[in-house]
């Protein structure tokens, strides 16, 4: 059997492909091959071979351990539920003549003071294999001063109380490079049972305890993300729940006319995004009877767009309660996105509902027309003039004037609502409800007929639809 002093060996690669399951079964057994073999080969001490063999056993063992724990962490992913971005790196696997991959191993006699070191152990420490080993007394000098009193303490309860020794200090080489170095070893014991030598094993776990803080940093990093997701997603549903009507069922509206708008209203998320977007739909009695009715959609998702549709929607709003008509509304809403510290755009539809003419004044801001559906049917309105919110400064938007009767059903909604498909073919598709929409008898069940159809349907961006049926 080769001496111990020459029995560093590169450490085995990793397997192949595989599920994780199998790694760790695989990881398994091995270690109950390796501890059974090491129990098979208990000696009394004295064979310094038979030593070094249950040293690298326990070494490869505490390895075993690590390497099962690390694969347990791997199959229960991160954390936190919420799915994250992946990390800017990964560490990435030793090289096969890494330091990673060396055991070196040591004896001092504690007798004649006499020590010998494997080459391996020359090349972890950095020292010139011409060079006498260094005695224990010596030893302490490559270590980090912080570091000093961990190995003296190993090294005393090893010697005097015959501890076994297992531990990690940090060593600088001589071309000035820190390395991480994992010691495990045991006293040998004379005829009296005094100590005689000691023997030890050790490995460079630099790289291992690198990858060990990337995974923990990175672990911490995944947290803080989820954790501002979270608390960014929370913060926009309470927004945007603050600012859109809380409707359940159908509304009728002005509450002081004969003439009323059955309406309904719902919100559908995106089911490929946590985060909310600028989406809204309104509907508001004001001051001289009229009916505002508004849909429109900021571009991206998150506090920042919830909280600027928030501010859009809230100067729509005053406009209207002031008197302002749909065109010059708009116009003004533009002046307002232009106007804004972060650059944003918006498309948005205005109308005004006279109750007393029926009459439906509108103007539209790059955004789908309404649909009108009547006795069965269904077209779509021939939309006026106008750019998107934010697109250009000074932009005017045309008005238009649409006649309706009572029966007639108005659908209002933001891109999105079909998914996969551009507006004009949004709109065949929703005009092809129409037979549905007739035999509905309230505004309600038009939008459960549109969830119905559309609802469940993967959708990468948010989207809204309202849905006003005259009545009376």
């Amino acid at each position: 059997m080769p001496s111990h002093l020459s029995a560093d060996r590169p450490a085995a690669q990793p397997p192949g492909g595989g599920s994780v399951d199998a790694l760790i079964s695989q990881t398994r057994r091995l270690k109950g091959d390796v501890d059974a073999v090491r129990r098979d080969a208990q000696d009394d001490g004295s064979d310094p071979q038979g030593r070094w063999q249950r040293a690298l056993y326990d070494l490869a063992l505490h390895q075993l351990n690590d390497l099962d724990e690390h694969l347990a962490q791997l199959r229960e992913g991160p954390p936190a539920p919420a799915p994250v971005e992946p990390p800017a790196a990964t560490p990435t696997a030793p090289r096969r003549d890494s330091l990673l991959s060396r055991v070196g191993s040591a004896e001092w006699n504690l007798l004649t003071d006499e020590a010998s070191w494997s080459g391996e152990l020359y090349q972890i420490l950095g020292r010139d294999p011409a060079a006498p080993p260094l005695t224990l007394d010596e030893l302490p000098s490559l270590v980090l001063d912080e570091d000093r009193p961990k190995l003296t303490s190993m090294v005393t309860d090893c010697l005097v109380d015959a501890k076994p020794i297992d531990g990690e200090f940090r060593v600088l080489r001589p071309d000035g490079a820190v390395r991480t170095v994992h010691m495990m070893g045991e006293p040998v014991l004379d005829a009296d049972g005094s100590t005689a030598s000691m023997w030890a094993v050790l490995r460079d776990v630099s790289e291992l305890r690198r990858s060990q803080r990337v995974v923990s940093e990175t672990r911490d990093s995944l947290q803080h993300h989820q954790h501002r997701a979270q608390t960014e997603h929370r913060l926009a549903v309470e927004l945007q729940e603050a600012v859109l009507p809380p409707w359940r069922g159908s509304l009728r509206l002005p509450r002081r006319s004969p003439e009323t708008l059955d309406l309904a209203a719902h919100y559908l998320p995106s089911s490929t995004s946590a985060l909310i977007g600028g989406d809204w739909y309104d509907a508001l009695e004001l001051a001289d009877g009229d009916m505002l009715l508004s849909v429109g959609d900021l571009t991206g998702h998150g506090v920042a767009v919830t909280s600027g549709m928030a501010t859009l929607l809230g100067a729509v709003r005053g406009m209207a309660m002031a008197g302002t008509q749909p065109g010059q509304l708009l116009s003004w809403l533009n002046q307002l996105l232009d106007a804004t510290v972060q650059p944003a755009l918006g498309s948005a539809i205005c109308c005004r509902y006279r109750p007393e003419t029926r009459t439906l004044a509108w103007a539209q801001a790059g955004h789908p027309a309404p649909l009108l559906f009547r006795d069965g049917t269904g077209r779509r309105l021939n939309a006026p003039a106008g750019v998107l919110l934010g697109a250009t400064s000074g932009a005017s938007y045309e008005q238009a004037e649409e006649p309706l009767e009572a029966g007639d059903l108005l659908l209002l909604h933001t891109d999105g609502l079909v998914p996969g498909h551009d507006s004009m073919a949004a709109a065949s598709l929703l005009l092809d409800l129409a037979p549905r929409f007739d035999e509905a008898r309230t505004a309600q069940d038009c939008v459960r007929t549109v969830v119905e159809e559309f609802g469940e349907t993967e959708r990468e961006d948010d989207a809204c639809v309202l849905i006003a049926k005259v009545t009376g």
